[in-house]
């Protein structure tokens, strides 16, 4: 009471926990759509993924396929070989860079020279939450996709559960690398997510069709100059985690872990079954797919990722020297930048999906987790949820149809086209670079 007048206190104060219980039980029927719910669906959806691959690991058989050729692989190198043209396993030579054979010698280590396959499924349920925790960070910072779209993501696939806890792939521990990565970078980290980047790259090389998406950004925030070092940082794990194997044998080393020429058996492609086989492995047809691939990362790059009326040389000129208005550091513009970070790294790793020579299987997890996103990023704002969440169907069931067939492979580039043609439809981004102040400058610097 002060001057005689009672000062009331506002509705619900006392007991805010009840308030927002109250407002959330009004707002139940949103509770899937709004993204002002997202980190609490996703994070019920985690906890009920604990359960799920306990349930796995316990219930459904263990399918071997490449986790023993691993462990050959990586005993070759624990008995004192680092020649890489003389590591091999069932299932034909190392293909894959250094990262992957220091993480696989530790697994090794940890599952009894890999006899302990049960121990190894549990470490790799724990990659699967990991690259969760990761993801979801990614959509709850960006608040692109509505909740209910999480459960597509988590619960109902049953190829990436497979690719993660029944088959024990090295896809996976890639892909939970390049998530780590995609964080650091909406962060403003940007040194230490071209390392955690490169680290990736070192488990396996097609992390590396990220690698324009990453570059534009570099170019947009930092320019020509101060890009360099940053790509010398990426080289440099490279030449580090290499280095004994690149002094044994170097062109063995480079030939083999970065073989861009490999050629992959007709009978495990997932997107080009309805081709004839002599098709499938013509060399032009190959150069062809090489080139639309580039001709898609060019026609993004200048017409839907660089801000326009830009010229495409101010990328190369420092931030603070181009001919563009001064941006406002708030809330708004950080969530547009950071939003805008994701989109350009999912569309470039996804343009090389669709212009893959081949996908096998376990490569679905290389873009899987993009596919909500990119999705809800296209330009038909007022596109049904329905045929959207149809997409997801379709893909899911293109990659889940063994072996694949002439239907599940036109289905799958069907829809591929789908989301490029929805992804070109969206606006030019109004600012691929950052430059703002506070969470989004490089503080690795």
């Amino acid at each position: 009471m002060a001057g005689g007048v009672v000062r009331k206190k506002p509705p619900g104060s006392a007991f805010p926990l009840r308030t927002t219980l109250q407002a959330l039980w009004q707002e139940k029927h949103l509770v899937l759509f709004k993204t002002e719910y997202t980190f609490l669906v996703v994070s019920v959806l985690w906890l009920l993924e604990i359960g799920i691959n306990v349930w796995v690991i316990q219930k459904v058989a263990y399918t071997e396929i490449d986790w023993k050729a691993y462990m050959d692989e990586v005993e070759g190198v624990i008995n004192g070989t680092y020649d890489y043209t003389q590591l091999k396993g069932d299932t034909g030579p190392l293909v894959y860079p250094a990262g992957f054979v220091y993480i696989f010698t530790a697994l090794y280590y940890i599952t009894n020279s890999g006899v302990n396959i049960r121990l190894g499924q549990y470490i790799f349920a724990a990659f699967y939450l990991i690259t969760l925790l990761l993801v979801f960070r990614i959509y709850c910072r960006t608040k692109k996709v509505p909740p209910y779209v999480f459960f597509f993501m988590c619960c109902a696939s049953y190829r990436i559960h497979s690719i993660f806890v029944l088959r024990l792939f090295n896809d996976p521990v890639a892909m939970m690398l390049l998530f780590a990565a995609v964080n650091l970078f909406i962060d403003g980290h940007w040194s230490l997510g071209c390392c955690i980047y490169s680290l990736a790259v070192s488990v396996k090389m097609n992390v590396l069709l990220f690698a324009p998406g990453l570059l534009f950004l570099l170019l947009s925030e930092f320019g020509l100059i101060r890009t360099i070092p940053k790509l010398g940082l990426c080289a440099a794990i490279q030449l580090l985690l290499g280095l004994p194997f690149l002094l044994e044998n170097p062109v063995g080393y480079v030939s083999r872990a970065f073989d861009l020429g490999r050629q992959f058996m007709f009978k495990w492609t997932v997107n080009w079954r309805f081709l004839p086989e002599w098709l499938f492995l013509n060399r032009y047809f190959h150069f062809l797919l090489l080139a639309a691939h580039l001709l898609g990362l060019l026609l993004f790059a200048l017409c839907r990722w660089k801000r326009s009326g830009e010229s495409p040389l101010e990328l190369l000129k420092e931030p603070g020297k181009r001919k563009v208005p001064a941006r406002k550091n708030t809330i708004n513009h950080i969530l547009h930048v950071q939003s805008q970070i994701v989109l350009i790294l999912f569309t470039s790793n996804f343009i090389g999906m669709c212009f893959s020579r081949s996908l096998h299987y376990q490569f679905y997890v290389w873009y899987f987790h993009t596919l909500p996103y990119l999705l809800w990023s296209g330009g038909v704002k007022k596109m049904a949820h329905l045929l959207r969440v149809l997409i997801l169907g379709l893909v899911e069931l293109s990659w889940n149809t063994y072996p694949s067939t002439c239907s599940s492979s036109i289905a799958l580039h069907v829809c591929h086209l789908i989301i490029l043609f929805w992804l070109w439809l969206a606006p030019p981004l109004a600012s691929a670079g950052t430059q703002a102040k506070g969470p989004i400058k490089d503080k690795c610097q």
